[in-house]
């Protein structure tokens, strides 16, 4: 009960020191050890990615569920450490009104048969949109959220330990500038070297914690293509559903009560004049020039007048196709990029090799 006491006479006492000294910094009447530059940046790249990570993670909740009542109770869940129910998505629900209207008025009708079709592809739509959900939480929302939760928490106590070192600091200081006599002065002395010695240790494992929001940055990189990919495949497929819906409604001319006008040709009807404006089944990458005109002969290519850079490639990448150079993760690349190029790719050389390379996948050298 004794040690229980001291110990916490210690702790109020040594709380007390601090609450002083930095209640007489902000009235500038004690000095403060000021952190260098270098740590100063990086303390603001951290802040700066902690809370962008935050506004990014919340809006991409959005995104997936813009229902900010089912949020909640997804939230809720998870804190409980219990699975979140499965939710009808909006297009499935649609699909079932759809089903029953169809059935309820008369599924042999025109409208009956087209609302089956409809709802039908409504229900595909549906089916993949909860598989973009998922597999953008996974991949993207979660590694967003462990970085909040283990990361950056490790790094706000660290940094809450080296501000009560750098107060202890100080106030060392501030007693040893107030001794007068000897022994004061030699035990101020000593109380300072150990003061020193727990900051600089402090700031070190600090340091170290901040540094690491380098790895942080190409990891949520790697997370955010993962995203692209997921959202693009999710739109191919909503792409297709619709087409081939076109497809099959064109097999249904309308006949409507009340007029004897032909009925307007299925959107899927396409000529050699509107060919152009449908949307590309194939995939689109970024080319050297607008899309319609030849692709350049990369063996033709030639740096430009401006001169190339050195690239460092921040991690693997594989050629979709031959027009592009694979990179493989630390390797050094010359660079440069073309009048009229899209500006997230440039020309990648190694040795003897050419193409194009993302820009996102390299850290730009002086």
């Amino acid at each position: 009960m004794d040690f229980n006491m001291k110990k916490l006479a210690s702790d109020a006492g040594i709380f007390f020191t601090r609450a002083v000294q930095f209640t007489e910094e902000k009235f500038g009447q004690a000095e403060k050890t000021e952190l260098d530059a270098n740590f100063e940046n990086l303390l603001a790249r951290a802040d700066s990615t902690k809370n962008w990570t935050e506004k990014i993670l919340r809006q991409t909740e959005v995104l997936l569920q813009p229902n900010p009542s089912a949020r909640v109770e997804e939230f809720l869940y998870e804190k409980l450490d219990r699975k979140v129910p499965s939710r009808v998505t909006n297009g499935e629900l649609l699909a079932q009104y759809m089903a029953e209207a169809a059935s309820e008025l008369g599924p042999t009708t025109p409208y009956g048969k087209t609302l089956v079709k409809v709802a039908e592809a409504e229900k595909r739509l549906g089916a993949a949109e909860r598989d973009f959900i998922h597999t953008a939480s996974i991949n993207f929302l979660t590694p967003l959220r462990n970085f909040l939760e283990g990361d950056w928490k490790t790094i706000s106590k660290e940094r809450r330990l080296l501000q009560n070192r750098r107060l202890d600091l100080d106030a060392c200081k501030a007693r040893l500038k107030k001794a007068k006599a000897a022994e004061a002065k030699a035990t101020a002395e000593q109380e300072l070297r150990v003061a020193q010695t727990e900051f600089d240790r402090q700031a070190e494992v600090t340091r170290l914690l901040l540094e690491g929001i380098s790895s942080t940055h190409v990891n949520h990189l790697r997370c955010l293509h993962e995203f692209v990919e997921s959202q693009t495949t999710y739109y191919a497929q909503c792409y297709r559903h619709m087409l081939d819906l076109q497809k099959q409604l064109g097999r249904f001319p309308g006949t409507f009560v009340g007029t004897t006008e032909p009925t307007s040709p299925p959107l899927s009807s396409t000529s050699p004049t509107t060919t152009a404006a449908t949307m590309p089944v194939g995939p689109s990458v970024a080319g050297l020039g607008p899309p319609g005109e030849a692709a350049l002969c990369l063996e033709e290519v030639a740096p430009p007048a401006s001169g190339t850079r050195k690239a460092r490639v921040l991690y693997d990448y594989e050629a979709a196709d031959s027009s592009e150079l694979a990179l493989l993760a630390d390797e050094l690349i010359t660079v440069y990029s073309l009048p009229g190029m899209d500006p997230d790719w440039l020309i990648g050389e190694r040795g003897n090799k050419k193409g194009k390379v993302p820009v996102t996948y390299l850290e730009l050298l002086s």
